[in-house]
C-alpha cells in the first residue's frame, strides 16, 4: 500500500480528467452553492443520480434560494416531491430550508457539528456538505465510499458494522487541500468505475494498491449481511369519482405518506385482509374491485392493494380531511407512486 500521501493526489488526479458533470456541481474552480449541495444530497439518498436530475432542476427553478423554499407552503414541496420516495426526507427538507433561514440568516453553517443539529441532516449528510460546499476534511461515507473502500483494503466485515472502520481509513487518506474535490471523487470512483459488478480496475488510480483485486476477489466487497424478507401486507385503496372529479384525502402529518393528498385508503401499518376492506371506505357506495391489484415496495414491507372504484352524485365531499379534485389535474396533484399506480390501473391519468 502507497503511503497515506500518494492516495489523495492520485484520485484528484483521476478526477480533474473524470469527473462526473452533475446539476449540483460547481465548474472547476467556481464558488460551490452550499444550498445546491445539501438539496441534492438529501434527494440522493436512496436515490439514483439519474431520477434526482430532473427532480433537482425543477425545485432549484422553483425555490432558487433556501429562503424561498422555506416561504413556500409544505402541501407544494410535498407535492413537488411526490415519485422520489422516502417523503420524509420532503418533510425534514422543509423544516430545515425553514431552521436555515430562521435560525442562520438563510446560510448554511459550514461545519459538520453544527450542520448536524439541523432536521433530517445525518452524519452523512452533514459530513458531505461541510466538505463538498466548505471544503472541510470530513468523511463523507456512502455507499460508493464504502465499496471503494472495502475493496481497496479487504475489510471482511458487513459494511454496517464496519462504518467506524471505513471513516478512519477515509479520514487517514484526507489530503491536506481540496476536501470537497476529494469527497466527490471517491463518490465518482464508487459510482463509475469501481461498480458492484464487473468493477473496472483497469482504469481505477488506485487499481496498484487494492487488496481486493490483489486476491481477485474484487466483488466480494462489500461483505453483506443477510436481510430479512419484508413482510407482506394487504389493503385497499378507493377511487371514488363525481362528474369529471375524484376524491383525494390529506394524509396525517405524521406516518406513510405524511400531509401529502391521496386517495382514501385502508391503514397500511398492518395487514388488511380482503374480506376486511371495504369497511374503510369513505362513504357507502357501489364499490367495484379491479381486476389487478397494485402493488409497492416501501422500506419496512412490501404492498399488495386491491383497488376499489365508485361513482356518486353527492355533492359533500365524505370527510373532514376529504376534497374534489379535478381529475384533469391529477398529474399535478403530486401523488405518491402507490397512489399514482393506482390512478393509472383505474385509467385516470
Amino acid at each position: 500500500m502507497r503511503q497515506r500521501q500518494k492516495l489523495a493526489p492520485a484520485l484528484l488526479r483521476w478526477y480533474d480528467s473524470h469527473r462526473r458533470d452533475l446539476p449540483w456541481r460547481a465548474p472547476p474552480g467556481a464558488r460551490v452553492d452550499p444550498y445546491a449541495v445539501w438539496l441534492s444530497e438529501i434527494m440522493l439518498q436512496q436515490t439514483t443520480v439519474a431520477t434526482v436530475k430532473g427532480y433537482f432542476e425543477r425545485f432549484l427553478t422553483r425555490w432558487p434560494t433556501v429562503e424561498a423554499l422555506a416561504a413556500a407552503p409544505l402541501e407544494e414541496a410535498l407535492a413537488a416531491w411526490a415519485g422520489l420516495g422516502y417523503y420524509a426526507r420532503a418533510r425534514n427538507l422543509h423544516a430545515c430550508a425553514g431552521a436555515v433561514a430562521r435560525d442562520h440568516g438563510g446560510r448554511f453553517p459550514s461545519t459538520e457539528a453544527a450542520l448536524l443539529a439541523l432536521p433530517g441532516v445525518g452524519p452523512y449528510t452533514a459530513a458531505a456538505v461541510a466538505a463538498i460546499a466548505f471544503d472541510q476534511p470530513c468523511a463523507a461515507v456512502d455507499g460508493n465510499v464504502e465499496r471503494v473502500v472495502t475493496r481497496l483494503y479487504a475489510i471482511g466485515t458487513p459494511a454496517r458494522r464496519a462504518k467506524p472502520l471505513i471513516r478512519e481509513k477515509v479520514e487517514a487518506m484526507m489530503p491536506a487541500a481540496r476536501a470537497g474535490d476529494f469527497a466527490q471523487a471517491l463518490m465518482d470512483l464508487g459510482a463509475t468505475v469501481c461498480t458492484p459488478r464487473a468493477p473496472g480496475c483497469g482504469a481505477c488510480p488506485w487499481s496498484a494498491d487494492c487488496a481486493a483485486r490483489a486476491a481477485g476477489t474484487q466483488e466480494a466487497y462489500p461483505v453483506k449481511e443477510k436481510k430479512a424478507e419484508k413482510p407482506k401486507r394487504r389493503g385497499g385503496i378507493f377511487i371514488l369519482e363525481r362528474g369529471e372529479e375524484t376524491l383525494l384525502s390529506r394524509r396525517p402529518e405524521k406516518g406513510l405518506f405524511g400531509g401529502m393528498s391521496a386517495f382514501p385508503s385502508t391503514p397500511f401499518t398492518r395487514d388488511v385482509a380482503p374480506d376486511e376492506q371495504l369497511a374503510f371506505a369513505p362513504c357507502a357506495a357501489d364499490w367495484r374491485a379491479l381486476p389487478e391489484p397494485v402493488s409497492h415496495v416501501f422500506t419496512h414491507f412490501a404492498l399488495t392493494a386491491t383497488v376499489f372504484t365508485a361513482r356518486t352524485k353527492s355533492p359533500k365531499a365524505p370527510g373532514a380531511n376529504c376534497r374534489w379534485a379535478s381529475r384533469a389535474n391529477l398529474d399535478r396533484e403530486g401523488l405518491p407512486t402507490l397512489m399514482r399506480k393506482a390512478a393509472l390501473l383505474a385509467g385516470l391519468i
